[in-house]
């Protein structure tokens, strides 16, 4: 929801100080805390053949299903001078599954390493000052994200209850208005590309030593508020509780409504961009991304973000009928794209 929500806000918010602020508040962790997220349901993921399977057809295919949709509603419906699709440069929202591929490959490397989160955070900042990594598979948030990932991968399930605590919450309340105090602040001071992170600090014009610094600030910021974001989340079943596990539906498909609405020239409207506005503009793409991760929207477009694909894979001798690929069966061995509503600690159980 807040991932839809930030593209939202990012049509409208150039008129405003406060909500330039809010935006920048939420893409500090929103992306991040699916990315912990990601990285705590990969902690099993190893090279076996059923892994596999489940990993090309829940991020390789689904990825490149997405990738050539959006290209083709950018240049057919928003008539774009890009006429290009290219598989190896994501275009919009696809990064995150084109990142989510190389990032699990990778994970039984840092299951094996002594001091995994250092080594990410190492390698992110080498990252930050190389301006030289191109946008083949969108290298450089790759790069700048996985110390996300490796947390994520680092994590236990009885980390979720240390965040959840009473005290936590109520803390968890301060911190957030001190982090909006503080981003209103740094708006007209700071480049509000580094929440991002898809440039070197010599693409955002800063010395070279600013990436790495900005690199560890805000892999802080990220942590500290997801954590305050995970402590509200609650532990008892509501009526969102199972649009956790179609979380990557609202996903990937909000995208063509704000693109849509961009492109209709909807967002130009004069009243959209006041107070106002703002607000009605974030309770509609609340409510539509709640609406994209229901189970009618899930049973259209399963064949697209959850293909089962058997016809392409040779099936093991003395095989049984196994899991399948949907989320259920996936989130039991922790290899299947995070849905952040999920309930941490059950799948840990499980």
């Amino acid at each position: 929801m807040l991932v839809a929500v930030g593209h939202t806000w990012a049509t409208v918010k150039s008129d405003s100080r406060t909500l330039e602020a809010a935006y920048n508040v939420v893409y500090t962790f929103h992306m991040p805390a699916f990315i912990i997220i990601s990285g705590f349901f990969s902690r099993n993921f190893d090279l076996r053949p059923d892994r596999l399977k489940r990993l090309i057809t829940g991020v390789v295919v689904p990825y490149v299903i997405f990738e050539t949709a959006y290209s083709l509603f950018r240049i057919f419906v928003g008539h774009s001078d890009d006429q290009q699709i290219s598989l190896l440069s994501p275009w919009y929202l696809t990064w995150f599954l084109c990142a989510l591929f190389v990032w699990r490959l990778t994970a039984p490397v840092w299951n094996l390493v002594r001091r995994p989160l250092p080594l990410a955070l190492g390698i992110a900042m080498l990252a930050s000052l190389t301006p030289g990594i191109g946008s083949e598979l969108d290298f450089q948030r790759v790069l700048q994200f996985l110390p996300c990932f490796v947390l994520g991968l680092c994590m236990k399930p009885e980390h979720f209850h240390l965040v959840r605590r009473r005290a936590v919450r109520i803390l968890s309340v301060p911190v957030f208005a001190v982090a909006l105090a503080g981003a209103w602040w740094t708006v007209p001071r700071v480049n509000g590309s580094w929440v991002y992170r898809n440039g070197a600090a010599q693409d955002l014009g800063a010395p070279w030593w600013a990436g790495p610094v900005m690199v560890l600030v805000m892999f802080g910021g990220a942590v500290l508020l997801t954590a305050c974001f995970f402590a509200w989340v609650p532990g008892r079943r509501t009526w969102f509780t199972a649009l956790g596990t179609g979380t990557l539906y609202g996903y990937l498909l909000h995208g063509f409504v704000v693109k849509g609405v961009l492109y209709a020239g909807g967002f130009d409207m004069a009243a959209l961009h006041g107070p106002l506005g703002s607000i009605v503009v974030t309770v509609v793409a609340a409510g539509a991304v709640t609406l994209l991760c229901t189970e009618p929207v899930r049973r259209v477009f399963r064949f697209a973000v959850e293909p089962r694909m058997e016809w392409a894979f040779r099936q093991p001798a003395g095989a049984g009928s196994g899991t399948g690929t949907g989320g259920t069966g996936a989130a039991r061995d922790h290899s299947q794209p995070a849905s952040p509503g999920a309930r941490p600690e059950r799948v840990g159980a499980s």
